[in-house]
C-alpha cells in the first residue's frame, strides 16, 4: 500500500441509503452586484410569463409538490429533473450547464468558488438536505473504540474526503470532543458502495490538504473490505456503509444512541447541518432577477404542503410505527419550521460549515455567506401561515 500526500486525488465519495428511496421514487457577492441586478422588482414578472426552466434535484417529500407540478414556479414553465448529487454537481463545475436551477453540495461549490475561480452559479438559501452527522462514525468492535477521544492515533477509512459530509463530522469532532484531522490516519478506498445512487464525485468532492498523510487501498476495495477486513479501525461515511447494513458481527456506530447525541448536540449548538443547497445560474439571473424570488416562494410552499402531509396523514404513509411521537418531538426541540430556509435561522449553520472548510485546510481561504447568496436573497424568510 502506497503512502502520498495529495491534495487533488480522485474518488468516489457519496451520500446513500436514506437518499435511496428518493432516488428511486421517481456567487457571490464579489460577482453580484455587477452581475446580479439588485432590482428584483423592477423588472415586471409579466415580461417573463411561462419562461422555461430546468430544475433538478432529489424527489424528497418536501420537494415532491415542486417537482410533480401541484406547486408552481410563478411565472415559468418547469421540467424537474431527478439526479444524483454526485451528477448535479459535475453538471455545472464541468458539465454542459443546461439546469437553470439545481440542488448542490454545498462544499463542493464551496471549494469550486474558493479554489477554481467558478462563477457561473450562485446560491439561494434554499436547503433541500440536512442531517445530523453523528451517525455517520463507525468503527470495528474489536479495536477499544468506546468514545470518539478513542479515535486518535486510528485508522479512518473513507471513501473520499472533502464532501459536505465528511467537513461537518471532522468539524464536529474537533468542536465536540477536540479530535483534529491529524490526530488519526487516512486510508482512501478505491471503490464506494453507495456510489450507484449517488454519482460519481466531482473533483471538488476529492480536495486533500497538504498537512495530512493518506494511504490509498489498492483498487477493487470499497470503504467497508477496509473495516471488515481489519485495515480500518473506523469509517466516516455519509452514508450507511455496506458492513453496517449487512450487520457485519464487528461493525457498530461510535455513538449507538447517536439520535440522543444529536439531539443534545443541537440543544447545545442550536445547529442543524447543511449538506445541500440551491443554486441558480447567472445568466438567467440577469435577464430575469424575480426568479430567485419566485424559487424561493416556490420551494417554501413545497415544504408546507409536506409539513401539512406530515401533521394530518403522514403516519398512514409512512411505515414507521411511531412516527407521530417522531415528529411531536422534532417539533418540541426544533420548532414547527425545523427545516427552514433563508439565511437569518441558518446563519450559525452555515458560519459553522464556512469555519470548518478552511480551519480543515480544504477552501483557500475563509468564506462569507455574502459571498456565495445572491445579494438579495440574504433578506428572503419564510411564513408558515
Amino acid at each position: 500500500m502506497k503512502e502520498s500526500k495529495t491534495q487533488n486525488n480522485s474518488s468516489n465519495v457519496s451520500r446513500r441509503e436514506f437518499l435511496k428511496s428518493a432516488t428511486l421514487a421517481t456567487g457571490a457577492l464579489a460577482v453580484g452586484a455587477a452581475n446580479v441586478p439588485r432590482k428584483a422588482a423592477a423588472e415586471s414578472p409579466s415580461k417573463s410569463k411561462g419562461l422555461s426552466i430546468t430544475i433538478s434535484g432529489y424527489h424528497y417529500n418536501r420537494i415532491k409538490a415542486l417537482a410533480d407540478g401541484s406547486v408552481k414556479v410563478k411565472n415559468c414553465d418547469v421540467k424537474f429533473e431527478v439526479d444524483s448529487v454526485g451528477n448535479m454537481n459535475s453538471h455545472i463545475f464541468n458539465g454542459p450547464q443546461t439546469r437553470e436551477v439545481t440542488e448542490i453540495g454545498l462544499q463542493p461549490f464551496m471549494l469550486a468558488y474558493a479554489n477554481d475561480d467558478f462563477r457561473d452559479y450562485i446560491l439561494l438559501p434554499i436547503f433541500p438536505l440536512r442531517l445530523f452527522r453523528h451517525k455517520s462514525v463507525f468503527i470495528r468492535t474489536d479495536r477499544g473504540i468506546n468514545k470518539p477521544e478513542d479515535l486518535r492515533g486510528k485508522s479512518i477509512a473513507t471513501p473520499g474526503y472533502s464532501s459536505t459530509s465528511l467537513t461537518w463530522i471532522r468539524g464536529i469532532l474537533q468542536d465536540e470532543y477536540d479530535i483534529t484531522p491529524q490526530d488519526v490516519n487516512w486510508i482512501l478506498s478505491s471503490k464506494d458502495s453507495s456510489a450507484k445512487v449517488s454519482g460519481k464525485a466531482s473533483k471538488q468532492e476529492n480536495v486533500f490538504p497538504k498537512d495530512i498523510t493518506i494511504k490509498q487501498d489498492p483498487a477493487g476495495k470499497d470503504e467497508s473490505d477496509l473495516l471488515e477486513s481489519g485495515k480500518a479501525d473506523a469509517l466516516f461515511h455519509a452514508a450507511e456503509p455496506r458492513a453496517y447494513i449487512e450487520r457485519h458481527p464487528k461493525v457498530a456506530r461510535l455513538f449507538q444512541d447517536s439520535k440522543s447525541v444529536e439531539r443534545q448536540y443541537y440543544a447545545k449548538t442550536s445547529i442543524f447541518p447543511i449538506m445541500h443547497a440551491v443554486a441558480v445560474k447567472k445568466e438567467v439571473l440577469k435577464q430575469h432577477p424575480w426568479l430567485a424570488k419566485n424559487l424561493f416562494d416556490a420551494y417554501s410552499e413545497a415544504k408546507k404542503v409536506s409539513y401539512k402531509q406530515m401533521a394530518k396523514m403522514g403516519w398512514s404513509h409512512d411505515s414507521l410505527p411511531w412516527y407521530g411521537q417522531e415528529l411531536e418531538e422534532t417539533r418540541a426541540l426544533m420548532g414547527d419550521n425545523f427545516y427552514s430556509y433563508g439565511i437569518k435561522s441558518n446563519r450559525k449553520s452555515l458560519e459553522a460549515l464556512f469555519r470548518y472548510s478552511y480551519q480543515q485546510g480544504l477552501c483557500s481561504r475563509k468564506l462569507k455567506i455574502e459571498e456565495l447568496f445572491l445579494p438579495e436573497s440574504l433578506e428572503f424568510t419564510e411564513s408558515l401561515s
